[in-house]
């Protein structure tokens, strides 16, 4: 990996985060430039500056301020959230994060872990970026409709329409209906047979 992976490490305890970022920085392997961030109150003014490819974050520090909440405030889409584990959490709060990883995990799994989520195909972090209503508004514009059509059939103004089809474009780098229908199939948002002969450029009204 010739590009360093950027990695931050926000954890309140000296211990545990000075300890994650030394087993991190033992892994010969894994080429990583790496943050950390010790006030949590400073978490998303810091992630705005760093960009990290990867966050490793104490849940129950975190609070109840959502993943995607903080991808969306910090402004990087493409993070992965990685949950540094210390003391029991409720699984349910474990499924949005992309990883877990134990303070009794070894050095080795913690690699593993690592270096999966750096290796994964960008085009499913993308995809994991993506709001549920930015995956309804692809459906409906590879479908030919207009803003109005889709405002309508989602029951918001037309204004949100196009600020999330800019956030799509943005996040993706896909400009053209087509594209958008490849990249909808590709990530099973819809079947090839519900969209045959069906794709046009929209117009923007």
């Amino acid at each position: 990996m010739s590009v360093p992976v950027k990695i931050t490490v926000a954890e309140p305890s000296v211990v545990i985060r000075n300890g994650m970022i030394s087993v991190i920085k033992m892994l010969g392997s894994l080429k990583a430039e790496i943050f950390e961030i010790e006030d949590m109150e400073q978490l998303k003014g810091s992630l705005a500056w760093q960009t990290p490819d990867i966050l490793i974050v104490n849940p129950a520090a975190l609070g109840v301020f959502s993943l995607a909440q903080l991808r969306k405030d910090s402004g990087v889409a493409g993070m992965r959230c990685v949950a540094l584990q210390s003391a029991f959490t409720d699984n349910a709060l474990l499924k949005s994060y992309d990883e877990v990883i134990s303070v009794y995990d070894s050095a080795e799994t913690i690699r593993e872990k690592l270096t999966r989520l750096v290796s994964e195909p960008e085009k499913d972090r993308r995809h994991e970026s993506l709001s549920n209503r930015e995956k309804e508004v692809i459906v409906c514009v590879i479908q030919g409709m207009t803003n109005k059509q889709i405002a309508d059939r989602l029951c918001i103004s037309t204004h949100t329409v196009i600020t999330h089809r800019r956030n799509i474009s943005a996040k993706l780098g896909i400009h053209s209906s087509a594209g958008l229908a490849i990249y909808a199939i590709v990530n099973k948002l819809v079947e090839l047979d519900d969209i045959k002969d069906c794709v046009v450029e929209p117009q923007d009204e």
